[in-house]
């Protein structure tokens, strides 16, 4: 398979598990962060890597946003919410933060391939991206391996769901562009 026909299939790879999240999901988290007082981010692996990437850009927003494990992450409470994602459905450090902020009175929020498994059941509030991760990866012929479909979509359903916020919350470019850093 040449270089052009490899960026292609992985291009369709990523569209399609973006494309199955459904519109709604996607409308009650925009809500829910655009309402929170406070927001705690936190993925395991890649997916902490694209959560970290979204955390930024609610920043950007000019909302309250941390990412769980940094020194300067806050403390949750009511009010709060702790957006998650476990892509696989069950991930046993999700599991202890998801009863450290139940405990905390915030609500929770998780991104995930596998609604039904035990980490979203516990959650609040569930955004699918219905795509191929660690837990499925096993029987698949996609040509991405992994959970990188799963991760990709993730950037990719993140960077829509910031539009839509940031619409909701009447921000612009210019706007969020002055919270940008300038220690770069």
């Amino acid at each position: 398979m040449t270089f052009a026909a490899q960026i292609a299939q992985a291009a369709a790879e990523l569209a399609q598990g973006a494309a199955g999240t459904k519109p709604a999901e996607l409308a009650a988290l925009v809500k829910t962060l655009a309402t929170a007082r406070r927001i705690a981010t936190f993925g395991c692996g890649r997916e902490g890597i694209m959560m970290r990437a979204l955390t930024m850009r609610l920043y950007h927003l000019g909302l309250d946003a941390h990412v769980v494990g940094d020194m300067s992450c806050p403390p949750l409470g009511p009010g709060d919410l702790l957006l998650i994602c476990s892509g696989p459905g069950r991930l046993s450090t999700v599991a202890a933060l998801i009863g450290q902020a139940r405990a905390a009175g915030a609500l929770i929020a998780c991104i995930t391939a596998q609604p039904q498994a035990p980490d979203p059941m516990a959650c609040d509030l569930v955004l699918t991206i219905p795509a191929q991760t660690m837990a499925d990866d096993q029987t698949a012929t996609t040509l991405l391996p992994m959970g990188s479909i799963f991760e990709g979509a993730l950037f990719l359903v993140s960077e829509v769901l910031i539009l839509s916020l940031r619409d909701r919350l009447r921000e612009t470019t210019a706007t969020m562009r002055a919270r940008h850093t300038n220690l770069e």
